[in-house]
């Protein structure tokens, strides 16, 4: 995995176990950067078929398939017998859950990333396949996760870079909190959505076919659907509230 440079945040790759992942091509460079590879229950599957070395599985177990279950249990095993260094000959660190819980893995994960690299964006591939209401649930959990108070500050962290990046085939997408923003650059002509997730946010967007300055968009609301991207550099600002945002390519 990559080096840090010193005031950069640190990278951590989540990838899901969507029934319609993404490709091995996307996920390897959903990964390029990243510090860890965190691998939720079926998502091993494409961790490994990718050709990556996973830092974390985390799930309950209920999804994953045949060669993941295998990698997993070896894992355990080798933990069971020595201290084991994540990555290290192809183990790594395993956190199972209940299939009872109340939680969902990917929740669960979150947590788990929070607490072991403090103050990272996350960066998540093969979550938005599926299910519409795991997607929606899926924004829920992503919009949730927070690097704990005053991190930013305190390592000398941007504060307004965006803390969570999905990265999936057809699309690139942010979670925008009040203060955060997305710059695009040299993508003119891609198509570019935002829609809120939270009671009511306000949004500013620049170098885009339609603009907002300092707008306030009701919970749910479709105004931020298909713009276009008119200039070499364009921007989406979160002024309140909390935004899902995607561009597609």
């Amino acid at each position: 995995m990559s080096e840090v440079a010193a005031g950069e945040r640190p990278v951590v790759l989540l990838v899901g176990g969507s029934p319609e992942p993404a490709s091995v091509e996307t996920v390897r460079r959903a990964a390029a950067g990243c510090v860890a590879v965190v691998a939720i229950d079926r998502g091993l599957e494409r961790v490994l078929e990718a050709g990556l070395a996973c830092d974390l599985f985390c799930g309950d177990g209920d999804s994953v398939g045949i060669r993941g279950a295998a990698a997993v249990e070896a894992a355990e095993r080798v933990a069971a017998g020595r201290l084991n260094a994540p990555g290290e000959d192809g183990c790594f660190e395993v956190v199972r859950y209940n299939p009872h819980k109340d939680d969902t893995d990917l929740g669960l994960a979150l947590g788990e990333v929070a607490r072991r690299w403090p103050g990272a964006v996350v960066r998540a591939t093969c979550l938005g396949g599926g299910n519409p209401d795991h997607l929606l649930g899926v924004l829920g959990r992503l919009a949730s996760y927070r690097p704990s108070a005053g991190q930013a500050h305190e390592n000398g962290f941007d504060e307004a870079t965006p803390t969570v990046e999905i990265m999936e085939d057809a699309y690139a997408g942010r979670i925008l909190h009040a203060g955060e923003c997305w710059r695009i650059e040299g993508l003119v002509g891609s198509r570019f959505s935002f829609i809120p997730l939270s009671p009511s946010s306000v949004v500013s967007e620049a170098g885009m076919r339609w603009e907002l300055d300092h707008h306030r968009v009701p919970l749910l609301d479709d105004l931020g659907i298909s713009n276009v991207i008119e200039r070499a550099q364009a921007r989406i600002a979160c002024h309140e509230g909390t935004l899902a945002c995607w561009l597609f390519s």
